[in-house]
C-alpha cells in the first residue's frame, strides 16, 4: 500500500470531503439510522441532528457545523460507551454497539470537515470497528481505507531507551526469563504429515480427534514471502489495535491497551525489555490487506459451519510471551508464519489432572505452570500425558476441540489461528 501525505493538513482538502461524502447515501433520508435492539429514546434525536449537520451544506460543513458535529459525536460515544461496559460483552445489545459506531463515524467526519490531520479520524474508525457493530454497509471500513493513504508514513524503530510509564502508573511488564524449550522425546512428539487428502485428514485426525502438524499446506500463502515487521508498519502502522501487556493473561500485572501498530512495534517488538502481545480476533476484518495474504485451510470445509462462521485470529509478539495451558470450544488450526513456538498438548480426558481454575472466567485455563509445575500443590499433574512440538514457519498445527494447549514464543513470531466447528 502506498502511504502518502503530510503531517499537517492532510485532511484539509475539498476533494477529500467529496470522496468521503460519496461513501454515504446520497440523500439524508437514505442514512436510515436503523438500530437493531432497544435504545433509549433520547439517542435518536441526537443521531438525527448529527445526520442533518453532515447533509446540511452543499459542500463541506463550515467550522461551526463541524464543531457541533464533533460535540454530538462525543456525546454519542460517551453515552454508548457506558452501555458497552455495564456488564458482560455478550449481553451488550447490538443497538448500543451501532450507536457507538455512528458516534465514531460522525466524529471521523467532523475531523475531515474541520480539515485537521487525519490520525484521529482513522483512530475513531478503528474504535468503531473494534467496539461497534457494522452500519451502512460497513462504512467505517470503507472510510478508513479512503483516509489511510493520505496519512504520513508511520515512524517506527528502536527507541533510545525503554519508555517510562507515566507517573502514578505501573511500569511496563517484562517477561520472566525462560531457558530453551524442553527436549522433545520421540514418544511425546506430535506426528507430522505433508498435505494429506481431505479424506485422510478426516478419517485419521479429525474424527478420532488426534493432533497433527501439517506441512506444505501454507507454502503458497502470500504472507510467507511478504510479512515482516516493516511490512506491518507500512500497511497498518497507523491503525489502532488492542494489545495485551504482560507475558501471560493469568499474571497479576497483565492488562490490555489500545495503541497503534507502530507504537506497539516500537515499545514491545523493538524494545525487548517490555512484553506486549497483539492478540486480535478482528484484525483481518479491520485490515483487509492482511486478510488477502492468507487462506482458510481447505480442511475447514469438513466442519459443520459455513466459511463465515470461521474465526480468524492474529497472534504477533516477541519471544517469551506465553499462552497458559487452556482449552478452546472449537477446532483450531494454528498456522505459523514466522518465528518458532514451543507447544504442548493434553487430552481433554486429563482435565481433572490439569487443575482448571474454579472461577467462571478462567474455568478453561489450568492453574499449573507447565514448564515449572508445583507438584506439591498439583500432585496429579504428573499423571497427565502430553504431546509436544516446536512449530516452525510454514507449519500448521491441528488442535482438536477442547484439547488443552500451552504455547510459548521462542522468538519474535506471528501466528494465525482458525477456529471452526
Amino acid at each position: 500500500m502506498a502511504v502518502t501525505g503530510s503531517a499537517e493538513g492532510e485532511g484539509d482538502s475539498p476533494a477529500l470531503w467529496a470522496e468521503v461524502r460519496a461513501l454515504l447515501p446520497r440523500a439524508e433520508e437514505g442514512l436510515t439510522l436503523a438500530l437493531s435492539g432497544e435504545v433509549e429514546d433520547c439517542v435518536l434525536p441526537l443521531l438525527r441532528r448529527a445526520r442533518a449537520l453532515v447533509y446540511g451544506a452543499a459542500g463541506r460543513p463550515d467550522a461551526a457545523a463541524a464543531a457541533a458535529l464533533e460535540r454530538l459525536s462525543d456525546v454519542l460515544r460517551d453515552y454508548s460507551w457506558e452501555k458497552l461496559n455495564t456488564g458482560p460483552w455478550r449481553e451488550v445489545g447490538k443497538g448500543w454497539r451501532q450507536v457507538y459506531a455512528y458516534g465514531c463515524l460522525f466524529g471521523a467526519l467532523a475531523e475531515v470537515a474541520a480539515g485537521r490531520p487525519l490520525a484521529r479520524a482513522v483512530r475513531l474508525c478503528d474504535l468503531g470497528l473494534l467496539m461497534g457493530a457494522a452500519v451502512l454497509d460497513n462504512v467505517l471500513a470503507r472510510l478508513v481505507r479512503a483516509l489511510q493513504p493520505r496519512l504520513p508514513p508511520a515512524r517506527h524503530g528502536l527507541p533510545a531507551a525503554a519508555p517510562r510509564a507515566p507517573e502514578g502508573q505501573r511500569p511496563l511488564p517484562s517477561a520472566r526469563p525462560r531457558g530453551p524449550p524442553p527436549a522433545l522425546q520421540p514418544h511425546e512428539a506430535i506426528p507430522h504429515l505433508r498435505c494429506p487428502s481431505l479424506e485422510h485428514f478426516r478419517d485419521n485426525y479429525l474424527l478420532p480427534q488426534r493432533p497433527v502438524v501439517l506441512e506444505g499446506v501454507m507454502d503458497h500463502w502470500p504472507c510467507m514471502k511478504k510479512w515482516s515487521v516493516d511490512y506491518f508498519c507500512q500497511v497498518a502502522g497507523c491503525r489502532t489495535v488492542p494489545v495485551e501487556l504482560g507475558a501471560r493473561y493469568t499474571d497479576e500485572e497483565w492488562s490490555q491497551q489500545l495503541m497503534t501498530v507502530s507504537d506497539f512495534v516500537s515499545q514491545y517488538i523493538m524494545d525487548e525489555s517490555n512484553v506486549g502481545y497483539l492478540a486480535q480476533h478482528q484484525l483481518f476484518d479491520q485490515i483487509p490487506e492482511l486478510k488477502e495474504d492468507i487462506s482458510i485451510p481447505d480442511y475447514c470445509c469438513l466442519g459443520e459451519g459455513e466459511e463465515d462462521d470461521i474465526t480468524i485470529n492474529a497472534w504477533f509478539g516477541p519471544g517469551g510471551t506465553i499462552s497458559p495451558l487452556h482449552q478452546d470450544p472449537q477446532q483450531n488450526f494454528l498456522a505459523q508464519v514466522f518465528g518458532r513456538k514451543y507447544i504442548r498438548l493434553y487430552s481433554p480426558q486429563d482435565s481433572e489432572n490439569l487443575y482448571p481454575h474454579e472461577s467462571q472466567i478462567l474455568h478453561n485455563t489450568s492453574q499449573v505452570d507447565v514448564e515449572d509445575p508445583d507438584f506439591v500443590k498439583f500432585p496429579n499433574f504428573t499423571k497427565a500425558a502430553f504431546q509436544s512440538c516446536i512449530l516452525m514457519p510454514g507449519q500448521i498445527l491441528f488442535i482438536p476441540v477442547k484439547y488443552w494447549h500451552y504455547v510459548r514464543s521462542l522468538e519474535l513470531s506471528f501466528s494465525v489461528s482458525f477456529w471452526w466447528s
